[in-house]
């Protein structure tokens, strides 16, 4: 008799423990009043008295699907990203927002739009790892209230017009032939200081730029499969003529 006065009793202990894991933080209430957190473990929360949320305080991954916005010089552009958060303080992650995972959803989709309107496409390109910081503080600052942590944001893609991508590809192209030509520039402005300073040092030198002609004409005559014709100045002629007038006494 007291067996079955006691078995109640029993089914009511065993159906208030609640387990939570270390992963996992408790929410409980007591008659629709905030009570306390339940830390990891068996807890128990009375039937009808009581009533409990269970919230996980791992780190979550919010895909922030494609906003498009307009940058601050006029130009549209697709930008997706992903936040990575946690539930810092369980008790404001129920009691302050309905659902906080929705919560933190939309305001990054809002936030994103606000920071992409405020800068140019190419700080937008080049500076991505700027502008997912500044994503990162404004909506860690907004959901704070809301017992959330944001860890980190991350820009996943950014979508340009196809119009825009070919001006940015001729852009490129215009900067690489710039670059380009340049170089060649400075190549040649080298090369002539070389050769000026080259035939300087020859003309200083007796002989010099006789020994100097006869080494390139020697270089060329190791392709066979080229005809070289050597221009000489009708000078040099002229001092052969005299010199074999001289020797012979004609």
């Amino acid at each position: 008799m007291e067996l079955l006065l006691l078995l109640p009793i029993i089914l009511i202990i065993l159906m208030s423990i609640k387990q939570i894991n270390e992963f996992e933080r408790g929410v409980r209430f007591r008659f629709g009043r905030f009570r306390d957190e339940m830390k990891p473990g068996w807890r128990i929360v009375w039937p009808v008295i009581e009533g409990w949320q269970k919230v996980d305080i791992r780190i979550k991954a919010v895909d922030v699907p494609d906003q498009e916005a307009i940058t601050l010089d006029n130009v549209s552009a697709k930008v997706n990203a992903v936040i990575y958060y946690r539930v810092s303080d369980s008790t404001k992650a129920i009691i302050e927002v309905e659902n906080f995972f929705f919560a933190v959803s939309q305001i990054a989709q809002t936030t994103m739009r606000n920071v992409v309107g405020e800068i140019s496409l190419d700080d937008l390109l080049s500076k991505r790892i700027e502008v997912a910081n500044k994503i990162q503080k404004i909506i860690d600052k907004a959901t704070d209230v809301w017992g959330i942590k944001v860890e980190s944001v991350e820009l996943k893609d950014i979508i340009l017009p196809e119009e825009m991508k070919r001006v940015i590809a001729r852009q490129a192209e215009a900067e690489r032939e710039r670059r380009a030509i340049i170089i060649r520039a400075e190549g040649e402005k080298s090369a002539a200081k070389n050769i000026s300073e080259a035939a300087e040092k020859l003309s200083q030198t007796s002989g010099g730029l006789h020994i100097r002609t006869l080494q390139t004409i020697s270089e060329l005559s190791g392709d066979k499969s080229n005809t070289v014709v050597f221009v000489t100045p009708i000078e040099i002629l002229r001092a052969i003529e005299g010199i074999v007038k001289k020797t012979t006494g004609k």
